[in-house]
């Protein structure tokens, strides 16, 4: 039995979850998303618009793999689509800093020119300080993609702790030279 594929996904009030066929349709305030699930393999309940429980039709090595992706994959796009996913990055080195210019981010990163980043749609990236990114939007993977290219565009130097980081990233500073 899977442990995560057990747990029933309580919806909450502003969000809405149809089934037409074998796609999830969930929408809610922040975004909406659709899911495609194999109905041949799963038996998904939808209980009065404020539980969903999803189940294998029979348990076998395969389907036990999968089940607590596919609830997962369910409940993120409920959590996205209700208050949606964020995380802050910090440009931590002198000179480093970013900007919004239209749909692009402009970043100055200690190189000999600047890089502009385009943001794609879904995603909503604030400047809060020029050294403080808040990147947001409903699809989880997609905001932990933008914030991981924008990470390895100045990856964090060990000996001084410059580069991108996320907010609360521990670091492992190496020592200098001794004489």
């Amino acid at each position: 039995m899977s442990k995560i594929g057990k747990i029933n996904i309580s919806i909450p009030e502003k969000v809405k979850v149809a089934l037409a066929g074998n796609i999830l349709n969930i929408e809610g305030p922040s975004g909406k998303k659709s899911i495609n699930i194999d109905l041949e393999v799963f038996n998904l309940d939808i209980k009065d618009g404020k539980e969903i429980s999803i189940k294998p039709k029979k348990i076998d090595q395969e389907t036990k793999r999968l089940w607590g992706m596919n609830r997962s994959l369910i409940n993120n796009a409920v959590i996205g689509s209700s208050t949606g996913y964020e995380k802050i990055l910090e440009l931590v080195g002198v000179g480093y800093r970013a900007a919004l210019k239209g749909n692009q981010l402009n970043l100055q990163l200690g190189y000999s020119h600047d890089i502009n980043f385009d943001i794609p749609e879904g995603i909503k990236i604030n400047v809060e300080k020029q050294t403080t990114l808040k990147i947001s939007g409903a699809d989880k993977q997609q905001v932990g993609a933008i914030a991981s290219k924008l990470k390895t565009l100045r990856k964090i130097e060990p000996y001084k702790g410059k580069g991108v980081r996320e907010k609360g990233q521990h670091i492992l500073k190496k020592e200098g030279k001794k004489k």
